[in-house]
This record gives C-alpha cells, sequence and structure tokens, in this order.
C-alpha cells in the first residue's frame, strides 16, 4: 500500500469523523432532546474552547516528547470514548461536558493530521506543495461522504451519529500507530506554548490596522459558527408546516448543506483569481458581504419554490468562508514580521477559531432563544438578525481598515497552495 494513498486515508477518516456530527448535532439537540438555542450554542462554543489553547498544549508534546502520530492516535481513541459517551447522554449538563472534552481532543488532531501528513511526505522525499493538496482534499471528501451517510441513514435527529463519529475516531486512532514514525524534534527552534498561542504575537496591535483586523476575524469567526451550529435545525424546522413536510430540504438536510463544501473546495480554486484582480482588502470585502447574503438567503429561502435561494445561500459560502480566511492568512504574513510570523498566524487562529467561534455560538444561540416562543423559533427573524450583523460589519469595515495591497505573483503562489479544513 503507497503511503500516499495511506495519508489519504488518514485525512479521509480525519474529517469524516467531524462531519459525522458536526453539522447534524444540532438537530438532535433540538428535535430529540429539545434543547434551547442557548443551549446548543453552548455546546457548538466548545469548539472554540478547546481552539484557544489545546492544539498549542499538544503541537508542543508533539515537539518535545512524544511522536506525533502517536499523540494524534491517542487523541483519536479518547475522541471515541467521548463520542461514545455523548451518545447515552440526554441531559444538557451531562453532555456538555463530554462535548468540551471531546472538542480539547479533537480540535489538535487538526494540525496534527497535517503535521504527520507533512513529516511523512518529507520522509519519503515528496513534494509537500505538489503533494499534499490533492491528499487534503480527500478530507474535505470525508467530511461530506460523512455528512451524507448520516442524512441518508435518517439519522440527523438520532444519536447514532455520534456512533458513527466514534467508530471512525477508534479506527483512525489504532490506524496512526501504524504510520512512518514522527519522532520528537531533537534540534532546532523550538516554539514555547505562548509562541504557539500567537501571544507573542501582540505587540502587532501597537499598529491600527492589525488591530481592526483582528477584531473583525473575531467578528466572522463568529459567522462561521453561527450556521454550522443552527443550519440544519433551520431546515428541519420546515417540517412542521405540512407544505414541506416530505421536501427534499427537510428529509436530506445534511445533503443540501452538503453544497457549501463542494462550494468551499470550488471557490479555493478561485481565490488566486480575485486576489491577483482586487487586492487583499477587496477579497476581504466580497466575504463579508457574502455573510450579508447567505443569512438573507436563509431569511428568505423555503424548502418549495424558495428553494433556489437555500441552494444559492450553500453556494455563496464558499466565498463567504475562504475568501476572508486565506485572504486574511495572506495578509498576517505580508505585514509581520519574520519573527514573530508564526505566532502571528497562531494568533489569527485563535481569534477566528478561537474566540470568535466561542462567542458565535454563545451570542447566536442566545438570538435563536430571543425569538423563539414556546418551542417555535421565527427562523426569519433570526436569519435577517445575522444578515443585519454582517451588513454592519461590511460597511464599517473599509472604512477603517486602510489598506491598499497589490499581490505579487509569489502571495498568489501561496494561496493556491492554501488548503483549508471544511466547515
Amino acid at each position: 500500500m503507497s503511503i500516499k494513498f495511506r495519508l489519504t486515508l488518514m485525512n479521509f477518516l480525519q474529517f469524516f469523523i467531524w462531519g459525522s456530527w458536526l453539522i447534524s448535532l444540532n438537530v438532535y439537540l433540538d428535535k430529540t432532546l429539545h434543547f434551547t438555542g442557548g443551549q446548543i450554542g453552548s455546546i457548538y462554543a466548545t469548539m472554540g474552547v478547546a481552539s484557544l489553547f489545546m492544539p498549542a498544549l499538544l503541537g508542543i508534546v508533539a515537539d518535545k516528547w512524544i511522536n506525533t502520530e502517536r499523540v494524534f492516535g491517542i487523541c483519536h481513541i479518547l475522541g471515541g470514548i467521548l463520542l461514545y459517551k455523548a451518545s447515552t447522554e440526554t441531559t444538557f449538563n451531562s453532555l456538555y461536558p463530554i462535548m468540551l472534552l471531546n472538542t480539547m481532543v479533537y480540535m489538535p488532531t487538526i494540525a496534527l493530521n497535517n503535521t504527520v501528513s507533512y513529516e511523512v511526505l518529507e520522509q519519503k522525499n515528496f513534494n509537500i506543495v505538489k503533494d499534499f493538496p490533492p491528499i487534503r482534499v480527500w478530507g474535505t471528501v470525508g467530511f461530506i461522504v460523512a455528512m451524507w451517510m448520516v442524512d441518508l441513514a435518517g439519522f440527523n435527529n438520532s444519536a447514532l451519529q455520534l456512533y458513527i463519529s466514534s467508530a471512525a475516531s477508534f479506527l483512525l486512532g489504532i490506524y496512526a500507530f501504524t504510520m512512518p514514525s514522527c519522532k520528537p524534534k531533537k534540534s532546532g527552534e523550538r516554539k514555547t506554548f505562548i509562541s504557539s498561542l500567537g501571544l507573542d504575537a501582540f505587540v502587532l496591535f501597537k499598529k491600527r490596522k492589525m488591530v481592526v483586523f483582528f477584531i473583525f476575524a473575531m467578528f466572522l469567526g463568529a459567522a462561521l459558527q453561527i450556521t454550522n451550529t443552527f443550519g440544519g435545525a433551520f431546515l428541519t424546522d420546515f417540517g412542521s408546516q405540512k407544505i414541506y413536510a416530505d421536501s427534499f430540504a427537510v428529509k436530506h438536510p445534511g445533503i443540501l448543506i452538503s453544497i457549501s463544501q463542494v462550494s468551499e473546495t470550488l471557490f479555493i480554486l478561485a481565490i488566486p483569481f480575485f486576489l491577483q484582480k482586487f487586492g487583499i482588502k477587496k477579497v476581504m470585502l466580497m466575504s463579508i458581504f457574502a455573510w450579508v447574503l447567505r443569512f438573507g438567503l436563509f431569511g428568505i429561502g423555503d424548502p418549495g419554490t424558495g428553494l433556489p435561494l437555500l441552494i444559492l445561500s450553500m453556494i455563496v459560502y464558499g466565498m463567504a468562508f475562504d475568501f476572508f480566511n486565506i485572504s486574511g492568512s495572506l495578509f498576517v504574513e505580508k505585514e509581520t514580521d519574520i519573527k514573530i510570523r508564526a505566532s502571528a498566524q497562531g494568533l489569527f487562529m485563535v481569534m477566528t477559531n478561537g474566540i470568535g467561534a466561542y462567542l458565535g455560538g454563545v451570542i447566536s444561540g442566545w438570538v435563536v432563544d430571543q425569538f423563539t416562543s414556546n418551542e417555535v423559533k421565527d427562523w426569519r427573524s433570526i436569519w435577517f438578525s445575522f444578515a443585519a450583523y454582517a451588513l454592519v460589519l461590511g460597511i464599517i469595515f473599509p472604512l477603517v481598515f486602510k489598506y491598499k495591497h497589490m499581490p505579487s505573483a509569489k502571495e498568489i503562489g501561496k494561496a493556491e497552495a492554501i488548503e483549508m479544513t471544511p466547515h
């Protein structure tokens, strides 16, 4: 079995685990366990809490003491145990700490998966820039396959989705121990925990444009979490209306939402063109207004005659997510000193996937509860509220973010090489 195939399988399983529950768990929590919006938001916000420190902590463990593939495998075995346990809990107070622990061991594996892939490819004398993206894209495929499997099996509102994720996590955990050895680094510069968190990059807050950028990165990280947290519950809620009860969107919300992941993959390919033509600031602005469309189309769409609007919202998601994350990463790369560049990228991830994701989960849950009466949600008002939030960001951003940039051919090449995780 070739090493490329083995890495492809590893990447496939890595995101299959996540795709098994990320988009559909909210349906189960809402329809079966009858959690409030705030409770659902809090459970999804555990990913933000975990992203604040766990990737950095376990990254240091892998760098200094334990083989990376073993840390990776241990995390997934623990995740398998926690996901199985989560499937047996039915109250918020019992489920929340388990999901928090699960995200604490899962979120670091996203970076560890890349690290193992890079090191193994280097050991076998492959070109990482050329050979890793075709391997990594199978992670997105795994995410989509998991969504389809859960959807077609009718597990969107069942704890069985957690069984699937648990089984895949156990499998990957064991499989990880068969991968080539990725030993701790014995020489060279080692990042401290502070550097890994990006905290030594706080010197960047002395620059106004960096302050503005990181604040908006946090706000847009919150926007990303909103549809992860409530997209599935929104679609299945239409089932309470007889006219939509048997519609495709209600019966197969996971398949419909998976268009977002396909769109994400396609928009990654379009980024070099947009950066070359418009520059970083305008591409970021496009992302913000794409969020306005994403939420607004949800507000006016429905599973009947409004189905094309829902599909368009899924397509727009690719631009909303990719354009800010990739152009933002390039902005950080260009505007920071080489000595703190890695820390600055870490700070960027903390602001988006950490603080932003946490706020997005908690605040979106509060908003949903404000528009819920007798367990009936006013989804149009909910989505329009989120659209208004993104619109305010879109109006303010160009006024306060002063930056002119035309990308070089080298930077365009970097954009082409960046591979983002599916959401």
